[in-house]
This record gives C-alpha cells, sequence and structure tokens, in this order.
C-alpha cells in the first residue's frame, strides 16, 4: 500500500501540477496584497484630505471608540450578554493602544484569514480540481489503466492508493496557501500580526446574533481555526472530483463538470435561495469559514454544524460511488 501511494505521488509530481498551482497562488496573492496596501494608503490619504491636511491619528479615533463603549458598558439597563460582547471589543482596544497596533492596519494574519475566506468557495476548490480531476481518468484515456490493473492487487486497494496520495497532496497545498499567504503579504505589509487578539464564536438564533458564547482569542490560533475548516473543505471537494474522475473518462470533462458545478453552485444559492434543497448542495456549504463571524446564513436554517454534517455525507458519498464504479467500471478500452 505504502508502494502503490508514493507511486501516485511521484505520478502527482511529474505533471509538474503544483508548480502550475504555486504559481497562480503567487500572481494572485501578490496581486490582492498589493491591491489592499494601495487602498488602505489611499483611504489615509482621503482621511486626510478630508480632515484639513491633520495627520491621521488611530489612536485618537481608537480612543474615542473606548470612550464610546465603556459609557455603554456602565449603562445598567443593556442586557449581560450584550454587555459582555462590548467588555470583549473594549479589551481587543486596549491591546492595540497598549501595544501600539493600529487595529485597521493591514498585516500578514488579517490577509491570511481574508484570503482564505474570499477563496473558500471557488479559487481555492478550482486548484483542487486542477490537482485531482485526471487522477483516475487519465489513467483510462491513456489505457495505462490495464497495466495498472495486472497487477497482483486489489482494484479497491489502487484507487485507495490514489485517494491517499491525494488527501497527502491536498494537505500539502493548503499548507502551501498558508506559507505564500503569510511571507507575500508580509512583503507588502511589513507587519505579522499573529498576537493581536480577535473575537469569534458569534452564532445566529432565529436571525438574530447571539454574542454570549464569544471568546477572545489571537489572531494565530484564529488562522489555525480558519486553515483547519479550509482543510476539510479541500478534503471534501478532492473527494467529489475523486469521484467525477471515477465516472468519467475524460480529464477535460471532468475538469468541465466541476468547474460548472462551482460555478452553477453561487448561482443556485443566489437565485434559488428559498428552495429548501438548494441547502444540500455541497457548493452552497462551502463557505463555513463565514459561520465564524455570526452574520452569515445563506439559508434560512444553516449552521455550522449543518454544513459540516453535509459536506461530510457528500464526501461519504463520493467515496462509496467512487469505489463501487470502479470496482466494477469496465476496461477493455
Amino acid at each position: 500500500m505504502i508502494s502503490l501511494t508514493q507511486n501516485e505521488i511521484i505520478k502527482i509530481l511529474l505533471k509538474k501540477k503544483m508548480l502550475l498551482i504555486v504559481m497562480l497562488l503567487l500572481i494572485f496573492v501578490s496581486l490582492l496584497s498589493y491591491g489592499q496596501k494601495y487602498s488602505y494608503d489611499n483611504n489615509i490619504k482621503k482621511f486626510e484630505a478630508e480632515s484639513g491636511g491633520v495627520a491621521y491619528d488611530w489612536k485618537a479615533l481608537t480612543t474615542q471608540r473606548l470612550d464610546d463603549l465603556e459609557e455603554r458598558s456602565n449603562n445598567e439597563f443593556i442586557p449581560k450578554e450584550v454587555r459582555a460582547s462590548i467588555d470583549r471589543e473594549i479589551q481587543q482596544l486596549n491591546y492595540f493602544i497598549e501595544n501600539d497596533i493600529n487595529p485597521i492596519t493591514p498585516t500578514a494574519s488579517k490577509f491570511n484569514v481574508q484570503f482564505v475566506e474570499q477563496g473558500i468557495t471557488l479559487f481555492i476548490p478550482l486548484l483542487i480540481v486542477i490537482l485531482a480531476a485526471d487522477l483516475v481518468s487519465n489513467e483510462f484515456s491513456k489505457k495505462t489503466i490495464k497495466i495498472l490493473l495486472t497487477r497482483a492487487v486489489p482494484r479497491w486497494k489502487i484507487l485507495l492508493s490514489k485517494y491517499v496520495a491525494l488527501i497527502i497532496m491536498t494537505t500539502i497545498l493548503v499548507f502551501i496557501i498558508a506559507v505564500l499567504a503569510t511571507l507575500v503579504s508580509y512583503l507588502f505589509f511589513q507587519q505579522w500580526g499573529f498576537s493581536e487578539p480577535i473575537v469569534t464564536g458569534f452564532s445566529l438564533v432565529e436571525g438574530e446574533l447571539n454574542s454570549t458564547s464569544t471568546i477572545l482569542i489571537s489572531r494565530f490560533q484564529y488562522t489555525l481555526l480558519i486553515y483547519s475548516l479550509l482543510w476539510f473543505v479541500s478534503i471534501v471537494i478532492a473527494s467529489i472530483t475523486l469521484m467525477i474522475s471515477v465516472l468519467v473518462d475524460n480529464s477535460s470533462s471532468a475538469i468541465g463538470i466541476l468547474m460548472a458545478a462551482l460555478i452553477g453552485g453561487q448561482f443556485l444559492q443566489f437565485f434559488l435561495s428559498e428552495w429548501k434543497l438548494v441547502k444540500y448542495f455541497f457548493v452552497t456549504n462551502l463557505d463555513l469559514t463565514r459561520y465564524l463571524t455570526g452574520s452569515y446564513q445563506p439559508i434560512e436554517g444553516m449552521s455550522l454544524n449543518f454544513s459540516i454534517l453535509t459536506l461530510s455525507a457528500w464526501a461519504v458519498l463520493s467515496l462509496v460511488i467512487s469505489f463501487t464504479v470502479f470496482n466494477r467500471k469496465d476496461v477493455l478500452v
């Protein structure tokens, strides 16, 4: 099994797809980092121009916000859960002032999270599709599947080795995304920002924001949480891609089907959000990171737990179909 898996990893690496993916990531991360830095500098210039040439002073603005929050917190008529949320924001702002950290300054850690939030529904899944769409279909189109099956190895073990190799390469891809997003954005922003505090744990209850379970963690911990969700989504996409690759004998067709599903799923979510069945489509559930802000509920009844269970069901079903079809598929081509 180890030998088979190593062989599949070597096959993926020899196709040089990882090199293509790294180049795409470098281009996109660099452009987005530059754009964010350019936008931030322009906003500072506009603020100074509108304030009559007065230099931008983030501490004065932050202190003013802090005073407003403390005044609200001292109001005995506000609910306890609201006061708890205000107190956590006060903790954040005090940390920023005491450590001379501008809370709106772009940092590598902030960019890291934003890049995943924006890319988790389309861009990053497309990278996984590029990586995995021809994993099985290419074997059939090039007739190399016969060579594989002549070995004294069960079919299920051959497909399992491909899936294990895919999981390993997908995990490496997620790690590469984290490293590139961090290092490239740091070159533009010159600040890591991983020690900054952030409030998370918000939830939507009957359409209203609930802050009773919020916690204060560092941006490093929050980034790990974001990338854990990204890794889970990536494994689900990889499992679905494997299924399509088994069902279709042509890698171009496999890529086309998956791209259509990813893009079409966005349209379904936007135009047919009132149709209950839409929330069970895997594309509708990919944006797990947005649930952490407590302001994300694309369709009524959806939650983080619901989306995780739905995606897990899609992954398991995809694997069942993949192994069933692969074991029975005619290879006399």
